[in-house]
C-alpha cells in the first residue's frame, strides 16, 4: 500500500510576547482547522507543530523537528499578522516545499502575514507556493492535495538510485546524463552496471520458476506467434530468465527505477529485453500483482527519470514510446517503440490482467536483432493521457508537457509501421509539425488523466522550467 503524502503545519504568530498571549487562539484555530480539514479529507496524514512559532527561536526548532519526523513538505499558517523573518527562518532549518496559507477573514490580517512572509522567502531565493480561503471548501482541499502530491515526488526522488544497466545504446545524446547534475538536482544516486550481470544471473534462475512464467504466457497472451528461428520455446525461457534476472539485480542492489542498454550486445548476441521492459513496467506478472518498477530500454536515463516522476504521481505503470509517424488519415501522431510497453496499456484493467494480456501479441523480433527472441505487440487503449519528456539544452532541464488523447484505429494500421512492436496513437492538441520543429528527443511517456498542472507544480518545486507547444 503506497503511503499517503505527509505534510507538516506550522502556526506563525506576533513576535511580541503580550500580542502573542492575546492572539495566540486565533492562530492556533486557523491551524486546528487546516488540520481537521485534510484528515477529514483522508487523502493526507498531517503532523501539526508542537507550539506555535512567536520567536527566533520556536521558528528554527519547530521547523527542524517537523522535518526530522520525516513531513514531504510544510504548510506555514497566518491567522494574524506574523513576524515574516519566523517564515524565513523556519524556511531555512525546515523541510520544503513550502505552502503558505491564509483564511479570507476580515477580522484579521493573516492575509497581511503571508504575503509578508512570501516576500521574505523570495528576497532570500525560496520559492513557495500560496493558497487562501475556506480550508473546507473542496477546491481549496483539492490544490493542498496536489501540492502535497507533488511535493511526496520531490520528496522521494531525493535520495533514490538509478540503476543504469549498460551505457550509451546507438549514439543517443539524449539518453545519457551527469550523475552530479542528478545528485546536484535530484538527490538521486546513478549506479552503473554492466549488462552482463544480467545474463550471468539469468543461468540461476530455477527451471520451475522459468516454467511457470512460460505456462503462464502461453495461457493468457493473446497469440504467440513461434517461427522455429528467432522466437522458439526456448529463446522466450531465456527471455523469461532475463527478466527474472533483472528483478533480481533491482532487488540485491536496491534501485528505484532502471534503464537497461540491450542494443546491440544482448539483441544481437544474447536476446531482446522486451519482455522485460513489458513486465518491469506492468503492475503484474506470473507471479501475481505487483509494484510497476519503471524500466526504461535503450538506456535511456532522461526517459527513467521522467517516468519515474510520473509513476510516484499516479503509482500506475508509463508508457516509454518512440516518436515514429504522423498519420494523415487520421491526424494523430504514431509512436512505435521496439523496446516494448506495459501491457496494462492494452485493456487499463490492473485488476484482472489477462483482459490485458488477450490482446497482447508476441511477434519474432526482426533480422536485425540476431539474438532473438519477441517484441511485444498491443495497441494502446484509448483514453486521455499526458504526454512528457525531460529533455535539455546544454546540461539545462526543462520538461515537455502535452496534454493529448489516445485513440484506436484499425489493427491493420500498426503493419504500416512495425506491426512487431507496440503501438500509441494520440490526437495532439496543436499542429503535428510544431511537435517535429521543437521536441527534443526521439522517445517520449505518458500516463492516463490529465496531469498537466501537476506536473507543472513539480517543475516549480525542482526549478525546471515547463515547456508547452501551441
Amino acid at each position: 500500500m503506497k503511503r499517503k503524502p505527509i505534510l507538516g503545519i506550522i502556526g506563525f504568530s506576533d513576535g511580541d510576547a503580550e500580542v502573542h498571549a492575546e492572539l495566540k487562539d486565533i492562530v492556533q484555530t486557523q491551524v486546528d482547522a487546516i488540520a481537521a480539514a485534510l484528515r477529514c479529507d483522508g487523502r493526507i496524514e498531517v503532523i501539526v507543530a508542537d507550539e506555535l512559532v512567536a520567536s527566533v527561536a520556536s521558528a528554527k526548532k519547530e521547523a527542524e523537528k517537523l522535518k526530522a519526523k520525516g513531513v514531504d513538505a510544510t504548510i506555514f499558517s497566518y491567522g494574524v499578522f506574523a513576524f515574516p523573518n519566523f517564515s524565513a527562518i523556519a524556511a531555512k532549518n525546515g523541510k520544503g516545499p513550502f505552502l503558505l496559507a491564509a483564511n479570507l477573514n476580515p477580522d484579521w490580517p493573516g492575509m497581511v502575514a503571508m504575503l509578508a512572509a512570501g516576500g521574505a522567502l523570495h528576497h532570500l531565493g525560496i520559492d513557495h507556493h500560496r493558497i487562501a480561503g475556506d480550508f473546507n471548501d473542496p477546491a481549496i482541499l483539492e490544490k493542498i492535495a496536489i501540492f502535497a502530491r507533488c511535493a511526496k515526488v520531490v520528496s522521494g526522488l531525493n535520495g533514490q538510485k538509478y540503476g543504469l544497466i549498460g551505457g550509451r545504446s546507438l549514439g543517443m545524446y539524449s539518453a545519457t546524463v551527469s550523475m552530479q547534475d542528478w545528485q546536484k538536482k535530484f538527490g538521486v544516486d546513478i549506479d552503473h552496471m554492466d549488462q552482463s550481470e544480467i545474463v550471468r544471473i539469468a543461468e540461476t534462475i530455477p527451471q520451475e520458476k522459468v516454467e511457470k512464467a512460460f505456462d503462464w504466457l502461453n495461457t493468457n497472451m493473446g497469440a504467440i506467434y513461434y517461427d522455429d528461428k528467432k522466437l522458439t520455446p526456448e529463446k522466450l525461457k531465456t527471455q523469461i530468465r532475463h527478466y527474472e534476472a533483472t528483478k533480481e539485480i533491482v532487488r540485491l542492489n536496491q534501485y528505484d527505477f532502471v534503464g537497461v542498454k540491450c542494443h546491440y550486445e544482448m539483441s544481437r548476441h544474447h536476446c531482446t529485453e522486451c519482455l522485460s521492459a513489458a513486465f518491469m513496467n506492468d503492475p503484474y506478472d506470473w507471479d501475481g500483482p505487483k509494484e510497476p518498477v519503471v524500466f526504461a530500454c535503450e538506456a535511456d536515463s532522461d526517459a527513467a527519470l521522467t517516468m519515474q516522476i510520473l509513476h510516484m504521481l499516479t503509482d500506475d505503470p508509463v508508457l516509454f514510446m518512440d516518436v515514429r509517424h504522423y498519420d494523415k488519415e487520421y491526424e494523430v501522431m504514431v509512436f512505435c517503440n521496439c523496446g516494448s510497453q506495459s501491457t496494462f496499456y492494452a485493456g487499463r484493467n490492473r485488476e484482472n490482467p489477462a483482459e490485458n494480456l488477450k490482446k497482447v501479441k508476441l511477434y519474432p523480433c526482426l533480422d536485425i536483432y540476431a539474438g532473438g527472441g519477441c517484441h511485444v505487440n498491443c495497441m494502446t487503449a484509448p483514453g486521455q493521457a499526458t504526454i512528457a519528456r525531460l529533455n535539455r539544452t546544454e546540461g539545462r532541464y526543462r520538461m515537455t508537457i502535452i496534454p493529448t488523447e489516445f485513440v484506436t484505429l484499425p489493427e491493420e494500421k500498426m503493419a504500416e509501421t512495425t506491426k512487431e512492436w507496440p503501438h500509441v496513437f494520440a490526437k495532439l492538441p496543436f499542429d503535428h509539425t510544431v511537435f517535429l520543429d521543437r521536441f527534443d528527443a526521439n522517445h517520449c511517456h505518458a500516463v492516463y488523466g490529465n496531469l498537466v498542472e501537476e506536473l507543472k507544480m513539480v517543475c516549480e518545486m525542482m526549478g525546471i522550467e515547463v515547456e508547452m507547444f501551441s
